[in-house]
């Protein structure tokens, strides 16, 4: 049996409806939770962002290292910055110093987002395998 409710002036009004959706405070609540999961996740996302590039460049500088032992294999010195074909980077430039018939460093110096990884700005490799900082090999 359905109720029926009269209004005050003596029409018969519906029983009231109940609302679907969502208030405005559960909907600021469900903001407040997204923010702070993001203020979270996304330092750590750009951390890993950074050791990512990081790492190419490491890869790059290995790779540089054995140009600079094929080269000496048939020219019997070490080649310069003009002399080696370097790798272009968004995030990193890549010289060669130090050049000499027995020795040589290869640096990568950080450019653009990558500067801000203040641990790892420049890091170099050598002939002996010297690498530097030890603490971003």
């Amino acid at each position: 049996m359905e109720r029926r409710f009269l209004s005050p002036s003596g029409d018969v009004a519906l029983p009231q409806q109940k609302h679907c959706g969502f208030s405005l405070i559960e909907a600021m609540i469900t903001v407040v939770i997204v923010a702070i999961l993001a203020s979270i996740a996304l330092p750590s996302y750009h951390a890993q962002i950074q050791s990512s590039r990081r790492g190419v460049a490491k890869t790059k500088l290995l790779q540089m290292h054995l140009w600079q032992e094929a080269y000496r294999f048939d020219h019997q010195q070490y080649a310069t910055t003009n002399e080696l074909a370097l790798h272009h980077s968004e995030f990193y430039t890549f010289s060669v110093t130090n050049v000499s018939s027995t020795t040589y460093t290869v640096v990568a110096k950080a450019a653009g987002a990558q500067k801000n990884d203040s641990n790892c700005t420049v890091m170099s490799i050598d002939q002996s395998f010297k690498r530097s900082p030890a603490k971003c090999w």
